[in-house]
């Protein structure tokens, strides 16, 4: 009888260590550093959160962690939102991460940007929204008029950087988000007075910014290559920058700018239309906004590519050097093509 209650004893004290390195040991069968589990808006519930958690392959052990999260109230407090499970972790760790909400926060990161298709993109891909419902967002000019923005100058708000926010976030609030970030880059560094100073809004500073963004991605010329459309601007001349046709023909590989594209009726094709765009051609970084904000005061009105590979452009005061310059970077440019067809 002794005998028979100690093997009782032993195997209860194996059944409990069984199931407490079940629940306390390594929940996960993966081999990356980490997965995510997503639950949506209206999917924090058992059913839904469990298959996702199958289908997934999320855990190694469903039916444990089902068992534990009910004892645990999981089922009660569970939020939606992005959780990380990392390779290794227990169980027991994951449904307390569910049941006290620590999700795992979004690093969205915001290069340079032109439409705002590409807006809605980047916001399916960080957030729960998707493509149709935020492009629907950006693009209804009641939603965002709230932000001082219409439909040209939503992308005014974007100040490329990175952004940390749940996945959950809504697109209003990664717009309010993005006005305070917006508003705050501006009221540093005297930006703002040095915007009014040359007689612009911190709009049209950043509109100019994007074609130069555009243009060229010397850093150390952007300021001259701003310095000759500031110029033009003040003179009553057309802008004609090449980049604001390839945005209004939305052709964004165009190599060369001719006659035919020149001609394309848009409010962005500045080769048309004098002035300003009505908004920016892309989101342009603060380094760039800056070169505009501080570029140097000169007497170009043209410039044209260098021969060669490096970015940089030549500039000149006058019509007749400017045709000169072009025609010798066209020829290298004829060369450069045929010997490269030729190979």
């Amino acid at each position: 009888m002794k005998k028979i209650f100690l093997l009782f004893v032993l195997l209860l004290f194996i059944i409990i260590a069984v199931f407490a390195w079940l629940i306390a040991g390594s929940g996960t069968n993966f081999q990356q550093k980490s997965r995510y589990l997503y639950i949506g808006t209206n999917k924090a519930n058992p059913e839904a959160i469990l298959d996702s958690i199958n289908k997934n392959d999320l855990l190694s052990n469903p039916g444990i962690f089902n068992w534990l999260a009910t004892r645990l109230n999981v089922w009660d407090k569970v939020k939606p939102g992005r959780f990380e499970i990392r390779k290794g972790q227990s169980i027991l760790s994951v449904a307390r991460m569910l049941r006290n909400n620590q999700q795992s926060a979004v690093n969205f990161t915001i290069l340079k940007l032109r439409t705002k298709e590409d807006l809605a993109k980047q916001l399916d891909k960080y957030f729960e929204t998707d493509y149709e419902s935020a492009l629907s967002y950006l693009t209804n000019a009641d939603s965002i008029g709230s932000f001082n923005v219409d439909t040209n100058t939503l992308m005014t708000l974007v100040i490329p950087n990175t952004y940390t926010m749940f996945w959950t976030t809504p697109v209003n609030k990664i717009l309010s988000r993005l006005k305070t970030e917006q508003q705050n880059f501006w009221s540093k560094n005297n930006r703002l007075h040095k915007a009014d100073a040359m007689g612009f809004s911190p709009a049209e500073i950043y509109t100019i910014a994007s074609i130069v963004e555009e243009e060229t991605n010397a850093n150390d010329e952007k300021g001259d290559v701003a310095s000759v459309y500031i110029n033009r601007y003040h003179k009553g001349m057309a802008l004609g920058a090449d980049p604001t046709v390839k945005f209004a023909l939305k052709d964004f590989g165009l190599k060369r700018i001719m006659n035919k594209h020149t001609e394309v009726a848009s409010p962005y094709n500045t080769y048309r239309n004098r002035g300003l765009p009505p908004g920016p051609i892309c989101t342009p970084s603060p380094k760039t906004i800056d070169a505009v904000l501080n570029a140097p005061q000169t007497d170009y009105i043209f410039f044209v590519a260098k021969p060669g590979l490096d970015g940089h452009h030549t500039f000149t005061t006058n019509y007749a050097e400017h045709l000169k310059y072009a025609h010798e970077y066209q020829q290298w440019l004829d060369d450069f093509l045929a010997r490269k067809q030729n190979k």
